[in-house]
């Protein structure tokens, strides 16, 4: 169990909320303070019901303004970060004490050396790391930030070498930059990264000779669209797992596969699994494979997409056990057919989307904590329809272009109040759901132009109205709300009778409101 107060900085309540603790005899495991009014404790799970009175006392205190259960401390998101990082860096990454033994070494560095963390750990840097004195270097004064060329069993590497130092006035660890001299006693190690001369090579060509041509395929107007595609490129040109999360229809998919066409991988197969459509069974033999009884081998999307990407479509859904055996690839890259004893090891760039909030499921038991670190290192939104409608005209026009082509007719125009509506509609199913009815009313369209009667609007989102009709005063907003109301019935209802009939008011009233409005059948 984990909580977070909310409180006032003031002298004595630390006390006060650790004796609330004391009383009811709790072991607290962990304890946090974040700024002056931030404090974190972590303690043994209760009851409900044991926690509900907990968490009441903890609000009497004076000072406390709020308590809630939190997933995670502090210091335990920043150690999942920084393991994170450490995993899926491919460059080599040693930490070594002021003595310059190593304290840290991530798994690249073991895999290059063949060795396992405990032949490492302990041992002079200088056993491992050739072409620079580093130990010497740590006792020297004035220390600075060095990038070498450096060897490592005979393979030549760039190799930055970071001090570490600690400030005496804020107690804190960071990594000195180059042009920063760090003295003696502040020094506490050295951060040695080694980056591949072939690796940065192959990735100079590559972006000298590399365009970003697939985004160019993305409609985006808005500033929230072109934010997300520049985002976009620059985690496309990354190995690291891409988590992209968004409503249903927002694209999701199509920012995937731009990001993998953007990449060093887009040569080879991208491949998709959605991950709520597929039973348990039939999911794990997709992703991974089997071997039948009669000992044909069928591979799996993993092993066929090796060296390229793979998408795992809404990653929330996925169940439980096939969780932990996508852990298991994720931190060694192997993992094992179904009915099979052989290991497999495959090199995929993993994309994951979702709509779900993965956090609840974390808090739920549905989703596993140390999954989720591992794959949202980099993570970027989709914004739903509504909150970019600047896209919205751009977008039917397009639509509308390529499917009279499909459907051979010519592109009907679009009249000025399908227009308001498409705009001022909220779009729950966004781009998916705008293409759809496009595609319903140009396949039904008889004539050259499109109304809002030709639209098949879902009606469960009778209950969903644009925040622009609250603006201003009532009269302004009764106002608007009528207007709207007359250009959805009007080509529905095309004379002032009939649609004073159906509001149930006198076709004169009707005739003044359409002409003060402007609303025409056009």
């Amino acid at each position: 169990m984990r909580l977070e107060l909310v409180c006032e900085d003031r002298v004595g309540i630390s006390r006060e909320i650790l004796d609330c603790f004391l009383a009811r005899d709790i072991n607290l495991s962990a304890i946090e303070i974040q700024q002056p009014d931030r404090i974190f404790i972590k303690s043994p799970n209760l009851e409900f019901s044991d926690l509900q009175t907990l968490m009441a006392n903890l609000r009497r205190i004076s000072g406390v303004c709020d308590v809630k259960t939190v997933s995670y401390l502090p210091s335990e998101l920043e150690h999942q970060e920084i393991q994170t990082l450490m995993t899926n860096l491919p460059d080599i990454v040693f930490s070594v004490d002021v003595k310059g033994l190593v304290s840290l070494v991530n798994s690249p560095a073991l895999t290059a050396l063949g060795l396992l963390e405990s032949q490492v750990k302990g041992h002079c840097i200088s056993n491992f790391v050739k072409g620079f004195s580093i130990t010497k270097w740590l006792e020297s004064e004035g220390i600075c930030a060095q990038t070498q060329k450096l060897t490592l069993l005979d393979e030549d590497f760039f190799g930055d070498i970071l001090p570490l130092s600690i400030s005496c006035d804020v107690n804190q660890v960071t990594l000195s930059k180059a042009a920063v001299s760090v003295k003696p006693h502040e020094l506490v190690g050295a951060v040695i990264i080694l980056k591949s001369v072939d690796r940065i090579g192959k990735q100079f060509n590559f972006l000298r000779t590399f365009q970003f041509a697939a985004f160019d395929e993305i409609l985006a107007k808005s500033e929230k669209m072109n934010k997300l595609i520049n985002i976009a490129k620059k985690f496309a040109i990354l190995d690291a797992p891409l988590m992209i999360l968004g409503e249903t229809g927002a694209g999701k998919e199509l920012i995937a596969k731009a990001c993998h066409q953007a990449s060093g991988r887009s040569q080879h197969q991208f491949l998709a699994l959605n991950c709520a459509a597929v039973p348990d069974a039939v999911a794990e033999s997709e992703l991974f494979g089997v071997v039948t009884d009669d000992g044909e081998t069928k591979r799996g999307i993993f092993e066929l997409a090796n060296e390229g990407s793979v998408l795992l479509d809404e990653i929330g859904d996925m169940s439980p056990y096939l969780q932990t055996k996508f852990l298991r690839l994720l931190e060694t890259g192997c993992f094992r057919r179904v009915g099979d004893e052989q290991e497999v090891r495959v090199d995929v760039r993993i994309i994951c989307t979702t709509q779900n909030d993965l956090a609840k499921l974390i808090r739920e038991g549905k989703f596993r904590q140390d999954l989720y670190y591992r794959l949202n290192v980099l993570s970027m939104t989709v914004p739903a329809l509504r909150d970019r409608k600047e896209d919205i005209i751009p977008l039917c026009h397009s639509f509308c272009s390529v499917f009279s082509h499909e459907l051979q007719r010519t592109k009907p125009q679009l009249s000025r109040n399908v227009l308001e509506l498409l705009q001022s509609y909220p779009w729950p199913g966004n781009v998916r759901e705008l293409r759809n009815v496009l595609y319903h009313a140009l396949s039904l369209l008889e004539g050259d132009v499109l109304n809002p009667c030709d639209l098949s609007l879902s009606a469960t989102t009778t209950e969903t109205y644009d925040e622009a009709l609250f603006d201003g005063s009532l009269d302004e907003a009764c106002k608007r709300f009528e207007k709207l109301l007359l250009q959805r019935l009007y080509p529905s209802y095309p004379s002032t009778r009939q649609l004073a009939k159906r509001l149930g008011v006198s076709h004169t009233a009707i005739a003044n409101k359409l002409r003060d409005y402007k609303i025409t059948k056009k």
